[in-house]
């Protein structure tokens, strides 16, 4: 008669195996989370800091006396509502139309059977490669031709449609069954209804990713609106603080850490809550 050998032991055993393969693993994460979250955590503990503080070394990590006086500076010093209100107005437009706009070109481009398709397709992959900058004087020539410079137009309209986002979404909706669409075009449903209908729902995920991913982009734009907008009631939060942030012999560096603490909320809390959709959405997109 053999005895069994217990089963328990082993599993132990396979199981210590296994976290001790996976623990460079885990070391390299933990590393790679201290690098990307610490100068976010030493943004935030040092906009509470009094200016000597900030400015004293070797510097200090956590502050030694509490401060809210750079918020309330910010708030004093800036119009603060007022760019606030611009940033957000900018970067909601731009968002929106990205995901309105370029959602429908990325639908034509996938599911629609027109003359040219491949090519337009082609100039939206060439769009990719062409750096910003070599763009940036050509965009701003025709904004200024148009009369379109110190306006919300200005801010908004070159960037409404992002090479991108058209890209990213047609990759989903690619995926998206034949069969599908073809029954609603049999039961009558027009174009516009099956892309309102049936396609967007189903690219939810995909537009939570272009959602974001182009809102951090128009929220964080520095050098477009800096050029675009000339006058105090067009700056954008980022342009009002670079402005009234340095003078002309010393930065103030605690109402910068305090007006950079502001700008960054913003985006953390629009990732966070859409952060399961745009996991969902790149790793979906990787498979089309």
């Amino acid at each position: 008669m053999v005895t069994a050998v217990p089963a328990g032991p082993a599993r132990r055993r396979a199981g210590i195996a296994r976290r001790w393969r996976a623990a460079p693993v885990y070391a390299a994460l933990s590393v790679g989370l201290v690098v990307m979250v610490g100068p976010f955590a030493w943004m935030l503990l040092s906009s509470v800091k009094p200016e000597r503080e900030i400015r004293r070394l070797p510097p200090t990590w956590l502050p030694e006396t509490v401060t809210w006086e750079n918020y309330a500076e910010l708030l004093a010093r800036l119009d603060f509502p007022t760019f606030f209100g611009n940033s957000a107005l900018v970067a909601a437009l731009v968002t929106t139309g990205n995901v309105v706009l370029a959602s429908m070109v990325a639908y034509a481009l996938a599911k629609l059977d027109f003359p040219g398709r491949r090519v337009v397709f082609a100039l939206v992959l060439a769009t990719l490669m062409v750096p910003g900058m070599v763009l940036f004087i050509p965009q701003f020539v025709l904004v200024a031709n148009l009369g379109l410079v110190d306006t919300y137009a200005g801010l908004v309209l070159p960037f409404l449609v992002q090479p991108l986002a058209v890209f990213l979404l047609r990759q989903f909706i690619v995926g998206i069954p034949d069969e599908l669409l073809e029954a609603a075009r049999i039961d009558g449903a027009s174009e516009l209804r099956i892309y309102a209908q049936i396609v967007v729902p189903l690219c939810r995920p995909a537009l939570a990713t272009v959602a974001i991913l182009v809102f951090l982009g128009s929220w964080n734009n520095f050098l477009w609106p800096l050029v675009v907008a000339q006058s105090e009631d067009r700056y954008t939060l980022p342009i009002a603080l670079a402005l009234y942030a340095t003078g002309q012999n010393q930065t103030d560096f605690g109402l910068l850490l305090a007006g950079a603490t502001v700008v960054v909320t913003p985006v953390v809390v629009v990732f966070l809550l859409v952060q399961r959709h745009i996991t969902q959405g790149i790793a979906m997109t990787g498979f089309k």
